[in-house]
């Protein structure tokens, strides 16, 4: 792309600030807006970018405002939003962030995870496995490796490792080599309308895929199978937790691998780590040297992350935002913590996911012992009249103990609560105020 300078609207986001990440270090100038400041913007900044947080074409750095700056924007991003109509009736190029990616991806290798659930992780873990083996890549993650404190790794451009986004229809601008599909699962019906039109949409994605496309066994797609609880093509068996994660046996086409250990809690991230395994076992890397690798990833922030453990409080961070993954929380804390009671804050993440799964929310949220219920997360949209956090409020009291939380009574409600294990969910920006709840329970212990 025949341009030093680059304008991102929403640089903050997690995917549009990996990007940014990798042109900062082809040495090109880059600039962005966002909404507020942030602890990515901050690092970015400091890698040299220059950012603005008000979105007023006055607010415009001089040195962005040429046609001849790339502009690329996240689809998040309000159609009318000032700075991006001043560039698309200029003759700037402007790009959506998949194009862009796209556009990467073209003439470079690429592994593509897709996925309702577990795509960052599962590529967090794939690029983990890259790393150890001392492979020269570039992966961009929907998500922080805590390893490395960033989304952005790149060892070198000899392969492409990427997140394929399913929102707005991203990961169809994405040229793979191999690509890998965790799930398939209703979601982003805001985008596509209805469960069919999710479905197409991955069909489609696999069909893209030049070489080979690994698949979860319960993906209604033909390709090279993996499961952690039946045999396939990749499989665990003789599954036990052991630590901070899990002990089993790893079958291969071709190998058997007794004895393996994967790091983190969760059969759902197991099944994830498998999913990794394949696709690097595929594209060709040594499957025992992948195998010991699986024993040394650190996890990714707001992954289940366990953020403090205490004689009386116990938290954790996880992104979760949709009932598929609140359910695969609420398991997994249960099986490391049979026998504690459970307090989750959920922050919903916008009014469409909440109407189209209401009964799915409260039928996962109601599994805990207690319920804290944030105002909804609006993101890109507008309120849809009739759905609120009131609305979810009186049906998870059907089977759970349920109450309203405005963010900044978050950690003195949560010092209170009798429940030892207290999870923060949401995909909005509830993981702001994690730290702060931190700080109130390492508080209330030390008195």
């Amino acid at each position: 792309m025949n341009s030093n300078r680059f304008y991102f609207i929403g640089i903050g986001g997690i995917g549009m600030s990996s990007i940014a990440r990798y042109l900062l270090g082809q040495n090109v100038k880059v600039g962005g807006y966002d909404k507020v400041p942030s602890s990515i913007t901050e690092e970015l900044e400091k890698m040299g970018a220059v950012i603005t947080y008000e979105d007023a074409l006055a607010s415009l750095p001089e040195a962005f405002s040429s046609s001849a700056v790339v502009v690329i924007y996240t689809p998040a991003i309000p159609k009318e939003h000032p700075q991006l109509t001043f560039f698309q009736n200029q003759p700037n190029q402007v790009l959506k962030r998949a194009t862009f990616l796209g556009q990467l991806t073209r003439e470079t290798p690429t592994l593509a995870v897709a996925g309702t659930h577990g795509k960052t992780t599962t590529t967090a873990i794939l690029a983990h496995l890259f790393y150890a083996l001392n492979q020269k890549f570039t992966a961009f993650v929907g998500g922080v490796l805590k390893a490395q404190n960033a989304n952005l790794i790149s060892t070198g451009k000899e392969t492409i490792l990427v997140e394929a986004d399913e929102f707005d229809r991203s990961f169809l601008h994405l040229n793979p080599t191999l690509g890998c599909i965790t799930s398939v699962d209703a979601d982003h019906l805001d985008i596509y309308g209805d469960t069919a039109s999710v479905n197409a949409a991955y069909s489609e994605f696999a069909s893209l895929v030049k070489q080979k496309i690994i698949v979860a066994e319960d993906v209604p797609i033909d390709g090279i199978r993996y499961s952690i609880k039946n045999k396939a093509d990749y499989y665990a068996s003789s599954v036990r937790a052991e630590g901070f994660g899990y002990r089993f046996d790893l079958h291969t086409p071709t190998q058997n691998f007794p004895s393996v250990y994967f790091s983190q809690l969760g059969l759902h991230n197991l099944q994830n780590a498998l999913a990794a395994f394949a696709l690097a076992s595929e594209y060709g890397l040594s499957e025992e040297r992948l195998a010991k690798a699986l024993a040394s990833f650190e996890g990714v922030e707001r992954r289940l992350q366990l953020i403090y453990k205490g004689d009386k409080h116990i938290l954790i961070d996880d992104y979760a935002h949709h009932p598929t993954e609140i359910n695969a929380v609420w398991e997994t804390l249960q099986d490391a913590y049979p026998k504690a009671e459970k307090c989750a804050v959920f922050q919903p993440h916008l009014f469409s996911r909440t109407r189209d799964f209401m009964n799915e929310f409260a039928l996962a949220l109601g599994r805990f012992d207690r319920v804290l219920l944030l105002p909804i997360y609006p993101a890109r949209e507008l309120p849809i009249p009739g759905i609120s956090s009131n609305v979810l409020k009186e049906m998870v009291a059907s089977y759970s103990k349920v109450e309203l939380c405005e963010k900044d009574e978050i950690a003195e409600r949560l010092r209170s609560v009798p429940e030892k294990i207290k999870v923060v969910l949401g995909a909005g920006d509830i993981g702001l105020e994690v730290q702060p709840i931190k700080e109130k329970l390492e508080s209330d212990e030390a008195k």
